[in-house]
């Protein structure tokens, strides 16, 4: 049947999405993408080039958090008679959201109801999840709490995933085939949206800075997840003895080596770097010290016997 749809969203996996929807008969009356930056902005680059309605705003509310008139007139008068939301960080009001007759999707890279908030991916990671998927879901006033549309499971998330990794290799993909499911059962009329558990609910916050402090007197296990989830950004970091910052990237956990303290570099390994943790080392294949470059582990200027803190 095809729908008039309106996506909002950024980078290259609301691009495909919007590349998906065109392909799949449906007319997109319009496409919000944030503001001009220093870099390409791959959706508002696709959109452009096909001479979609682009609009780019930073937010739709003022500081005050009243709505700003005159976007949400700009929106209605676009005749959307569906919002897909396939990766947007902006907060719409609900006088956007709740507007098409056939509502709103939005993507979410976890099984809701857990792992809700903006850094789903590397707290799955971080907390020890063995297995995720992609969820489908319909916006309500809560963060991430509103019915379940479409949602695939079955994602093994690996001893050796990373943030980068875990979202592009395995959960992108999987979930731009979740929306083009979600909206042909919008569109076919079959869709069935269920309500979340909130039995099993649960919100995580940002990975800031707090959060990606190694602390040496923890797990090696726990510090290779720590590391993972924090790769690529923003890093989990520790310091030298001369207070010098040093980000870590690329873990592994390996048997522990000869018994030293906890933080210790204990050696090189096939031009990995390997530091003594809690029952295990950990062995690390790139470092980024003070505001330099992502360096090689081998090297980055780190000397055996020197003791991370």
């Amino acid at each position: 049947m095809g729908r008039r749809i309106v996506v909002f969203g950024q980078a290259a996996f609301a691009r495909d999405v919007l590349v998906r929807l065109l392909d799949a008969g449906h007319t997109i009356v319009g496409v919000y993408a944030p503001p001009e930056g220093g870099r390409p902005e791959p959706l508002a680059d696709e959109a452009a080039a096909r001479g979609l309605p682009l609009f780019r705003y930073k937010a739709f509310r003022r500081r005050s958090g009243g709505a700003i008139g005159e976007r949400v007139a700009e929106y209605l008068s676009l005749g959307a008679e569906l919002n897909v939301m396939p990766y947007t960080t902006v907060i719409l009001p609900p006088e956007i959201v709740e507007a098409p007759p056939l509502g709103s999707l939005c993507f979410h890279p976890s099984l809701l109801p857990e792992y809700r908030g903006g850094a789903a991916i590397p707290w799955q990671i971080l907390l020890g999840a063995r297995e995720t998927g992609v969820t489908v879901f319909q916006p309500d006033a809560g963060v991430d709490t509103g019915p379940i549309v479409v949602q695939k499971g079955g994602v093994e998330i690996a001893d050796t995933d990373n943030a980068a990794t875990l979202y592009f290799q395995k959960l992108y993909p999987l979930g731009v085939e979740a929306i083009l499911e979600a909206v042909d059962a919008v569109d076919r009329g079959t869709a069935r949206p269920r309500r979340q558990d909130e039995s099993k609910a649960s919100f995580q916050g940002l990975v800031t800075d707090d959060v990606a402090h190694v602390d040496w007197g923890r797990a090696a296990d726990d510090l290779g997840r720590l590391v993972r989830g924090c790769d690529p950004s923003p890093g989990a970091w520790c310091e030298r003895a001369s207070g010098e910052r040093v980000r870590l990237f690329d873990a592994r956990v390996a048997s522990a080596g000869a018994s030293e303290a906890p933080g210790t570099v204990v050696g090189f390994e096939d031009g990995r770097l390997r530091v003594a943790a809690r029952g295990g080392d950990l062995s690390i294949g790139k470092l980024r010290v003070g505001a330099g470059a992502k360096l090689a582990a081998s090297s980055a200027g780190l000397e055996i016997g020197e003791r991370l803190r």
